[in-house]
């Protein structure tokens, strides 16, 4: 729904409740026209029912309203003498509509200074864990939020179970845009394995379906900085063609909500206005080649050839010790044909360590030629681009205008389309845009083009093309834990210890907070335990 339309459909609410509560709110010595005014008769009923003013905040916070609002059902039934378990429940099945029985049918009086904590040590626990749920969702939603780091594309930077910490304040806490959903779960529900949400993923109805209509428009709270180039980003992925977080089956056809795609993490080489080129692997920015942070590692795949073949099993441990010692863990493999090996991802630090190893005949990059179509995007055959020769290639601006013809629409037709909300088709020679001919566009909101370090383990936006802004999720800030073989099994774990309290960026060498945090924590612990001991004397 646009903005008018929640705001319509929210004073339809307040209607709604003020039929309902007027009654309640004379009893309580309050008038009757203070249970229709917006926002003002949820301050009154605050005071109502003996509960802080900021509950109203909470009240009008997307997913946490969904703990808050029957929160303050069953507060006001509790008010008026309804405070037995069945009363609650009541509140909660008929969607708050027993306060009409209590407002009408039911004869009730307000109890002004009612007891208000729980009256059972079940109700301390239920009352506890649901506000330490809300705490947690709004830290969750508009500061920090956790993430494990679930791929290689940015090995050596950021490895496959780094768990970190994610700033949202950085770029600026975006609003929840799907409404009814789990609290602090994404995509699907652990154990489970349900959607965490309500919504009508078929891509044909989706812009039909009333489950859909309770989108809220995107909006996003001022951050302190701006993406800048080589930042790593957590973001939602555009094109989102995974059936859902624990299941990657590709489904082209298959739509998410933009704050329930699937969450990546890569770096940001490409700036909205920018023109982007690959050449040989390398990226250039408007022609001049990127360069990339202290703690970043390029990693190419390579083709490394032996000058005696392994033929013992002596000769096959020597041969994995060097890898070892050339940093290579795995991602390699053995052509019988050719007798060499791939190696997947290796670094240029990595190359010059095997190069000096005495049985190493040739270590070569492997890089696809200028010319060679890689089937990536735009998957047009105006265009044979590959992983390793892209571009050149412009990348929209908020406000900046393009040409555009039947030659290039195949760059920006996603954009224009599927991210900007237009109907663009092309028809002989001309392009139409909301059944207009058009010749140019004019960008409403900033792109930008993630890539990995990994470059050819990556699936970035060599694939599926520009980052919108409103895609956009938070900034990784710091590692607080790092577990090596995260994917193979608990008995596999290994703690990566000089990654732990990490900071994700920085110059120099990486250095662990953990044991002034653990110094920290136990020292106010027993300063706390020695005030208490203190005042109990006195």
């Amino acid at each position: 729904m646009t903005w008018t339309q929640w705001f319509i459909f929210l004073m339809i609410l307040q209607v709604i409740h003020g039929v309902g509560t007027w009654k309640l709110y004379v009893k309580a010595g309050r008038q009757a026209w203070e249970a229709f005014v917006p926002v003002y008769n949820a301050v009154v009923l605050m005071k109502i029912i003996s509960r802080p003013w900021w509950w109203v905040i909470l009240l009008f916070l997307p997913i946490v309203n969904l703990i808050m609002i029957p929160a303050a059902w069953v507060e006001t039934a509790r008010a008026y003498g309804k405070g037995t378990k069945l009363d609650a429940l009541l509140c909660i099945i008929t969607l708050g509509f027993y306060l009409y029985y209590l407002n009408y049918v039911a004869n009730v009086n307000y109890i002004e200074d009612r007891k208000l904590t729980p009256k059972t040590s079940a109700g301390e626990w239920i009352t506890s864990i649901l506000f330490a749920i809300v705490a947690a969702t709004i830290v969750h939603t508009y500061f920090f939020q956790p993430f494990v780091i679930p791929s290689s594309s940015l090995e050596k930077s950021l490895l496959v179970g780094d768990f970190l910490i994610v700033s949202k304040i950085h770029y600026g806490a975006r609003g929840p845009m799907t409404t009814v959903a789990a609290p602090m779960v994404h995509d699907t529900i652990p154990v489970l394995k349900n959607k965490s949400y309500l919504y009508n993923d078929n891509f044909e109805e989706k812009n039909t379906s009333w489950i859909n209509k309770l989108q809220l428009p995107y909006f996003r709270l001022p951050g302190f900085e701006d993406i800048e180039r080589n930042d790593i980003v957590v973001f939602n992925q555009p094109a989102d063609t995974l059936l859902d977080m624990n299941n990657f089956t590709p489904d082209r056809n298959y739509y998410k909500p933009i704050d329930k795609k699937t969450n990546l993490v890569k770096r940001c080489v490409g700036l909205p206005g920018d023109t982007l080129e690959i050449r040989n692997g390398y990226v250039f920015i408007n022609g001049k080649q990127n360069k990339l942070p202290p703690r970043s590692h390029l990693q190419f795949s390579y083709r490394l050839t032996l000058k005696k073949p392994i033929s013992t099993s002596g000769e096959e441990l020597m041969f994995y010790n060097m890898l070892d010692k050339a940093d290579i863990d795995d991602g390699f493999s053995f052509n019988p044909n050719d007798g060499t090996f791939y190696l997947a991802a290796v670094s240029n630090e990595a190359v010059n360590k095997l190069k000096v190893q005495p049985n190493v005949a040739s270590v070569e990059r492997i890089t696809k030629k200028k010319g060679e179509n890689g089937n990536i995007f735009p998957r047009d055959t105006n265009y044979s681009w590959n992983v390793d020769q892209y571009g050149k290639l412009w990348i929209p601006k908020a406000g900046a205008t393009v040409q555009i013809n039947t030659e290039n629409i195949s760059l920006y037709k996603r954009v224009i389309g599927e991210y900007e909300g237009n109907k663009v088709v092309t028809r002989g020679n001309q392009v139409f845009i909301n059944d207009q001919p058009a010749t140019s566009y004019t960008f409403k909101q900033d792109y930008y083009w993630m890539m990995g370090d990994n470059r050819h383990n990556s699936i970035d936006s060599r694939y599926w093309g520009f980052v919108p802004y409103n895609h956009i999720f938070g900034k990784p800030v710091f590692i607080w834990m790092s577990i090596d073989g995260i994917n193979d099994g608990i008995k596999n774990w290994s703690f990566r210890w000089d990654r732990i309290f990490t900071t994700v960026s920085g110059s120099g060498k990486r250095t662990s907070y953990l044991i002034p945090f653990l110094v920290v924590v136990f020292g106010l612990t027993f300063f706390n335990k020695w005030r208490k001991k203190k005042k109990a004397k006195a």
